[in-house]
């Protein structure tokens, strides 16, 4: 019932801004608005306000709206009338009121990102957790327990990181952008590993634009060697008749080796636990435990259970704490201006990977549906109310960026229009205008097709 909610509030809202931005630069460029729907299909709620010669419709079905403005094209339009009708306006008030709809969606999400800013949120610190063997982050240095003080693309200046999250995102951007990105780090204060960084402002270059990336993936991040935080390495709580009981391993255990493998994470104890089936001899022999104190040692032998058809290792615990977490809170204006520069950073990246899956650069697979959309609507709203904020910002810009592109049937095909009109100073004849809309309805059917076979892959994998 909550993904339900969840996904008709947030498409709901972001529709209604979009036909909002086209109502409001229509009504300021003196286009009368016949009807302003929220919704296709049957009608649930209709009212025309006092004074107002606007229709507002709230339909049965979520998934669009539109804005219906008085226009010759469409029915006759009286001669008294004619300056209020959309076709008789100046090319660039006709620009205004198509572009307008997407602009409203982006500005909602630099409003939505710069609530979360000055609100807050509780995030992952930056430190690093133990990188993943063979991956560009083990290549480039990194052993675990670094504090990831400043980055940024090679060749930019350093920028600070406040969370792990700002870690998190810079390498994404640089996997999916081919670019390397450059940490300066920092040892952890009162981290005491011997894989800690010992000397604060070490510089390390992760070389991601080596990285395959064609799908933005849990791989994708495996590839680059940096999986989460810096969790320690604590047994929770012990599963009666497990690996971990039979062995003595009590909720509360840090862990300081497995065989001959020091142990920094829980990330990293999870990864050998899972791979204890006989691939790494380092981490095979007894596991020390720090205990109230107390070292001890126990012979630890993990059950080999099969899943998808991989025998994995498993303990029957809970492994690992959560990370150390730190709020983010921006001022008035930083939170603005962050906000501002993630939508403009979302944007560009969204733009970037439907060129590269274009031209076969990108996996197909990145395109997302509405049961994708939903499932995470429902996701974002139990993790409460800033995640869910966060999830509608990043669909607003997806809908503000989908709409800007070049296809007939949406509002960058109109601008596109536009853009004859004001080079040529003629029209795009009413042939071509047919054969481009239907062109541009089977392309968008197409990508609707392969979103959703996306969507039932995901859900049903």
């Amino acid at each position: 019932m909550l993904t339900i909610v969840a996904f008709i509030v947030a498409l709901g809202l972001l529709v209604a801004v979009h036909e909002y931005g086209h109502y409001r630069m229509a009504i300021a460029c003196g286009v009368r608005v016949l009807r302003f729907s929220v919704g296709f299909g049957k009608t649930l709620l209709r009212w025309t306000p006092k004074g107002s010669t606007t229709e507002f419709v709230l339909a049965a079905f979520p998934l669009g709206g539109y804005v219906k403005m008085l226009d010759e094209r469409e029915a006759p339009v009286s001669p008294e009338d004619r300056h209020l009708a959309f076709n008789t306006q100046p090319l660039m008030s006709r620009v205004a009121i198509v572009a307008a709809g997407p602009l409203a969606n982006l500005l909602l999400a630099v409003l939505l990102y710069a609530v979360v800013n000055w609100s807050g949120v509780e995030q992952p610190k930056a430190i690093l957790g133990t990188p993943v063997a063979g991956s560009v982050a083990e290549r480039a240095g990194l052993m675990g327990a670094e504090l990831v003080q400043s980055a940024a693309f090679d060749g930019d200046a350093q920028h600070a990181i406040v969370s792990f999250e700002d870690v998190r995102w810079l390498l994404t951007r640089g996997a999916l952008e081919g670019r390397d990105v450059r940490l300066t780090l920092a040892p952890v204060p009162g981290k005491t590993s011997s894989n800690a960084a010992t000397v604060g402002g070490r510089e390390v270059l992760l070389k991601l634009s080596s990285i395959d990336a064609r799908e933005a993936d849990a791989q994708l991040f495996r590839k680059i060697g940096i999986v989460s935080p810096l969790t320690r390495p604590v047994i929770g709580e012990v599963m009666a008749g497990g690996a971990a009981a039979k062995s003595g391993l009590k909720a509360g255990d840090l862990v300081l080796n497995v065989g001959a493998k020091a142990i920094v994470d829980g990330q990293q104890l999870r990864d050998v636990i899972r791979a204890s089936t006989g691939g790494d001899p380092a981490a095979a022999g007894p596991w020390k435990i720090e205990r109230a104190g107390s070292i001890i040692v126990l012979d630890v032998r993990p059950d080999i259970k099969v899943e998808g058809g991989t025998p994995v290792g498993r303990i029957g615990a809970y492994v690992g704490a959560p990370p150390e977490f730190i709020t983010v809170r921006y001022g008035p204006l930083d939170g603005l201006w962050n906000g501002t520069v993630r939508v403009g950073e979302v944007s560009l990246l969204t733009l970037r990977m439907m060129g590269k899956m274009v031209i076969g650069e990108a996996s197909l697979k990145n395109l997302s549906g509405p049961l994708t959309i939903a499932d995470y609507a429902g996701k974002s709203a139990s993790l409460g109310l800033t995640q869910y904020l966060i999830f509608l910002a990043l669909i607003s810009v997806s809908l503000g960026v989908l709409n800007l592109l070049p296809l007939p049937v949406l509002d960058g095909g109109h601008l596109m229009y536009y853009l004859w009109e004001g080079l040529t100073g003629k029209t795009v004849s009413e042939a071509w205008m047919e054969r481009l809309q239907r062109g541009g309805v089977a392309l968008l059917l197409l990508m609707m097709s392969i979103a959703l076979f996306n969507d039932f892959s995901r859900l049903l994998g």
